[in-house]
């Protein structure tokens, strides 16, 4: 919360026992505090004998002289910014913020209450976003609050905001239009409720509570359950700059990865010599097996890096992200093998589509698809997927097969559709 306190410091006077005439205070303030508020301090004092009684001639000249004043203090333009929402003053406001916020009257303090455990589902679902506050000791009365759900910002993404409310009048923002809104099915309940999860919603969010001047706030981190898979150009190696990785990741049904998912991949077996493109525009790859053509064998495991790099002017390789699925990806049984072209359109007479890579890992990784046929996707390329691992059907290990991109007129493949609930 930000508060400002400025003074304006009229023609000093000796008599101690001027006061202020009460009635040409803003409403809602009192003679001692002067006004106060987000537009400053006004300390009034008059001349000796001056007549304090409203009406009087000296009652319209100080009246004209702190509306002047006011009105001159840098910021101030007679209101409050306005963005939709009201904000309540108060005059005796003096805490700071830090940790729970103390009641503007008596000391009671403003509590936010959001779990310490990362949510996780997945895309094209609905999630709610836990978030309660009280008082401490508990009002007899209810208070106006306003709330407010951002998203923070991360990975050089900007700050979103997400919704904002007071009482029953609401507004969300962005792409959160349409998809959000707040429980409120109990007392001092603001639990966000996001519907039909897209891939760049997962994150921290934060929870603020507003009473008056004083807010507290609680975060809550969103994940999506994925699977970090890396993606080559059909050019070859390392070709793609940050912005063409980003590309090819949304055409195959993914988003670039974030560090944070390519080292739980690391952790969960992800071993991959190439160096690709993270979200945060940095370059890193992950090595369970130390060898000569990948840092040495005298490193051990982990993510390496090779820092930010140019967006732009650099090229490498890219690691995707793919969330579960809402639909099914399976091999389409055909009599013939086919061409690109007629994979295309078979998969369209079995009223579905031709599968994304990104949709092939996350059969293999969420459902299980173990398939030790060769089939096209929809960039061009040739995989097939292995879970369980056996004779004639490639390395010991399970995993995502590839026959990089092959010619798309030969005929020595099936193909792998997709097709949504």
């Amino acid at each position: 919360t930000r508060k400002w306190h400025r003074e304006v410091n009229l023609p000093e006077v000796t008599q101690q026992d001027a006061v202020c005439p009460a009635s040409i205070l803003s409403p809602g303030l009192s003679a001692q505090t002067g006004l106060q508020g987000i537009w400053g301090a006004v300390h009034c004092q008059v001349c000796p004998g001056a007549p304090a009684w409203p009406g009087s001639p000296w009652h319209e000249e100080m009246g004209l002289l702190l509306l002047v004043a006011l009105l001159l203090l840098p910021g101030s333009y007679g209101l409050p910014f306005y963005n939709g929402f009201y904000y309540s003053n108060s005059a005796n406001d003096q805490n700071p913020g830090n940790g729970h916020g103390k009641d503007l009257l008596n000391g009671v303090k403003l509590v936010v209450e959001t779990p310490e455990e990362t949510l996780f589902t997945y895309q094209g679902a609905s999630v709610i976003l836990p978030c309660r506050y009280h008082y401490e000791p508990a009002l007899g009365s209810p208070r106006r609050v306003r709330i407010k759900w951002w998203k923070l910002s991360e990975n050089g993404a900007p700050e979103k905001d997400v919704l904002v409310a007071i009482g029953l009048r609401h507004r969300s923002f962005g792409d959160y239009q349409g998809r959000v809104h707040l429980r409120q099915e109990k007392e001092h309940d603001v639990s966000l409720e996001i519907q039909d999860l897209r891939l760049e919603d997962y994150g921290r969010y934060r929870c603020e509570v507003i009473d008056g001047l004083e807010d507290e706030s609680g975060l809550v981190e969103l994940e999506l359950r994925g699977v970090v898979f890396p993606y080559q150009s059909p050019n070859g190696r390392y070709r793609l700059n940050f912005h063409e990785g980003q590309q090819v990741c949304a055409e195959q049904g993914a988003v670039v990865a974030s560090f944070e998912q390519l080292f739980r991949a690391w952790e969960e077996g992800l071993d991959w010599c190439n160096a690709g493109w993270l979200q945060d525009a940095t370059v890193q790859y992950p090595i369970m097996l130390p060898r000569q053509p990948c840092g040495g064998p005298g490193l051990a495991p982990g993510v390496r890096s090779y820092g930010p790099r140019h967006r732009r002017l650099h090229r490498y390789d890219v690691f995707c992200f793919a969330t579960a699925l809402k639909g099914r990806v399976y091999y389409l049984e055909h009599p013939e093998k086919l061409t690109l072209t007629e994979a295309r359109e078979a998969c369209q007479e079995d009223d579905a589509t031709i599968a994304k890579v990104g949709q092939l890992f996350a059969a293999w990784k969420f459902h299980g698809l173990d398939r030790c046929d060769a089939g096209w996707l929809a960039d061009g390329s040739v995989r097939y997927p292995v879970v369980h691992p056996h004779p004639n059907c490639g390395p010991p290990e399970p995993g995502v097969r590839s026959f990089g991109f092959p010619d798309p007129q030969s005929r020595l493949y099936g193909v792998y559709c997709y097709r949504q609930h």
